[in-house]
Protein backbone atom coordinates (compact mmCIF):
# COMPACT_ATOMS: atom_id res chain seq x y z
CA UNK A 1 0.00 0.00 0.00
CA UNK A 2 1.79 3.41 -1.00
CA UNK A 3 1.04 6.67 0.22
CA UNK A 4 -1.41 7.42 -2.14
CA UNK A 5 -3.61 4.94 -1.50
CA UNK A 6 -3.62 5.80 2.10
CA UNK A 7 -4.23 9.65 1.12
CA UNK A 8 -7.47 8.53 -1.03
CA UNK A 9 -8.19 6.40 2.03
CA UNK A 10 -8.32 9.11 4.37
CA UNK A 11 -10.22 11.17 1.69
CA UNK A 12 -12.94 8.77 1.49
CA UNK A 13 -13.10 8.52 5.44
CA UNK A 14 -13.34 12.48 5.20
CA UNK A 15 -16.42 12.18 2.56
CA UNK A 16 -18.07 9.76 4.69
CA UNK A 17 -18.29 12.22 7.66
CA UNK A 18 -19.19 15.07 5.87
CA UNK A 19 -22.36 13.79 4.86
CA UNK A 20 -23.82 12.67 7.73
CA UNK A 21 -26.95 14.54 8.45
CA UNK A 22 -26.50 16.12 12.30
CA UNK A 23 -30.53 15.82 12.78
CA UNK A 24 -31.30 12.61 11.22
CA UNK A 25 -28.12 10.49 12.60
CA UNK A 26 -25.56 12.34 15.14
CA UNK A 27 -28.26 13.65 16.85
CA UNK A 28 -30.55 10.84 18.06
CA UNK A 29 -27.28 9.23 19.04
CA UNK A 30 -25.92 11.79 21.06
CA UNK A 31 -23.10 12.82 18.91
CA UNK A 32 -24.12 16.59 18.69
CA UNK A 33 -21.60 19.76 19.14
CA UNK A 34 -23.31 20.41 22.42
CA UNK A 35 -22.25 17.09 23.86
CA UNK A 36 -18.88 18.31 24.09
CA UNK A 37 -19.19 21.99 25.11
CA UNK A 38 -18.57 21.43 28.50
CA UNK A 39 -14.64 21.87 27.80
CA UNK A 40 -13.77 18.38 28.61
CA UNK A 41 -12.05 16.80 25.45
CA UNK A 42 -12.28 12.93 25.07
CA UNK A 43 -12.31 10.49 22.49
CA UNK A 44 -15.53 10.94 21.29
CA UNK A 45 -15.49 14.92 21.53
CA UNK A 46 -12.26 15.06 19.16
CA UNK A 47 -14.20 11.97 16.36
CA UNK A 48 -17.61 15.14 16.86
CA UNK A 49 -15.29 17.87 16.16
CA UNK A 50 -13.41 15.89 13.30
CA UNK A 51 -17.19 14.87 11.84
CA UNK A 52 -18.44 18.76 12.33
CA UNK A 53 -14.95 19.68 10.66
CA UNK A 54 -15.58 17.62 7.88
CA UNK A 55 -18.88 19.04 7.45
CA UNK A 56 -17.73 22.34 7.27
CA UNK A 57 -15.01 21.92 4.43
CA UNK A 58 -17.28 20.46 2.25
CA UNK A 59 -16.22 22.85 -0.73
CA UNK A 60 -12.41 21.81 -0.26
CA UNK A 61 -13.50 18.33 -0.25
CA UNK A 62 -15.07 18.60 -3.74
CA UNK A 63 -11.81 19.69 -5.14
CA UNK A 64 -9.71 17.38 -3.18
CA UNK A 65 -12.54 14.68 -5.00
CA UNK A 66 -12.21 16.66 -8.55
CA UNK A 67 -8.45 16.39 -8.47
CA UNK A 68 -8.26 12.81 -7.06
CA UNK A 69 -11.58 11.62 -10.31
CA UNK A 70 -8.53 13.52 -12.45
CA UNK A 71 -5.41 11.92 -11.86
CA UNK A 72 -6.96 8.56 -11.36
CA UNK A 73 -8.02 8.91 -14.73
CA UNK A 74 -5.17 9.82 -16.51
CA UNK A 75 -2.61 7.43 -14.40
CA UNK A 76 -5.02 4.57 -15.00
Amino acid sequence: MGLWTLLQGFLLLANAFAVLNEDRFLGPRGWTLLQIQGGKTTLKGQIIGFIHACQYFRLPLIVLNIITIAVKLISG
